[in-house]
């Protein structure tokens, strides 16, 4: 074949390829546009917290809810061995809540609880000092991430958690999840994790699904905006803090 022909075939069969290519990288560019310019109704927030008024849990189908929110939207499975179990979010009694603090002459409803537990998203995590691969890390509006990619099940995070908030999936968790939400990732066997303050509906302008499900008893806000409604609560109700003494900065308040 002519030296000249053969190259001018070539050039138009890249032609023809790049016009079948276009619409297909022009579609693929304009998702990760989507995906990478931020939505304009995203909340946003300089250090994140939640206030949990327990007084307004009056049943045990009050906390299950906030429970059952959180697990149905980040696909926690439902193992059913508790030496194996995956939580984001339960309920403990005075004792296992509060460890540490008086509870020898309280009043008995106060005593025997529920309180939700969850992770604390401490202002100094020592969670993510220990991680080695910075699979753990802390957002500049105070969240504390787990990247599960890069975790490597060395576990030194729940060791350092003093909340015992994280889980590990000591097997594949995805043949007990329910029903599977397709807007979040699913997880593998040998990896730690935890709530995430709903970072991913933050990002939609949405709140936690745990504070939609509650009916007004968790309350969530921006702890550096005076006008926001954890601060309100705040100003108005004497609120402890899981195990403050430990200088991690917890930024979950309880109202009792």
């Amino acid at each position: 074949m002519n030296p000249s022909r053969r190259t001018f075939l070539k050039i138009a069969g890249l032609s023809l390829l790049g016009m079948g290519m276009q619409p297909a990288l022009e579609a693929r560019g304009e998702d990760e546009l989507r995906r990478l310019t931020p939505n304009p109704q995203r909340l946003v927030g300089k250090r994140w917290a939640m206030v949990i008024d327990t007084k307004k849990f009056k049943t045990e189908g009050d906390y299950q809810r906030c429970i059952q929110a959180c697990h149905r939207t980040h696909n926690v499975p439902e193992i059913g061995n508790p030496k194996k179990e995956v939580k984001w979010i339960r309920a403990e009694n005075y004792e296992h809540a509060f460890s540490g603090q008086p509870s020898a002459h309280l009043p008995e409803n106060i005593r025997k609880g529920p309180y939700l537990v969850l992770c604390n998203h401490c202002g100094n995590p020592p969670c993510v000092r220990v991680c080695p691969t910075k699979a753990t890390f802390k957002r500049k509006d105070g969240i504390v991430m787990m990247d599960m990619h890069r975790c490597i099940g060395c576990r030194y995070c729940m060791v350092a958690c003093p909340y015992g908030a994280r889980s590990f999936n000591w097997v594949d968790p995805r043949p007990f999840i329910r029903e599977t939400n397709p807007e979040f990732p699913t997880r593998a066997k040998g990896v730690v994790e935890k709530c995430n303050f709903c970072w991913e509906r933050l990002a939609l302008g949405l709140m936690p699904a745990c504070v939609e499900a509650s009916d007004g008893a968790l309350i969530f806000g921006d702890l550096e905006d005076p006008d926001s409604g954890v601060r309100k609560i705040l100003r108005s109700h004497f609120t402890i803090r899981r195990k403050p003494e430990l200088g991690t900065e917890p930024n979950i308040y309880y109202v009792l």
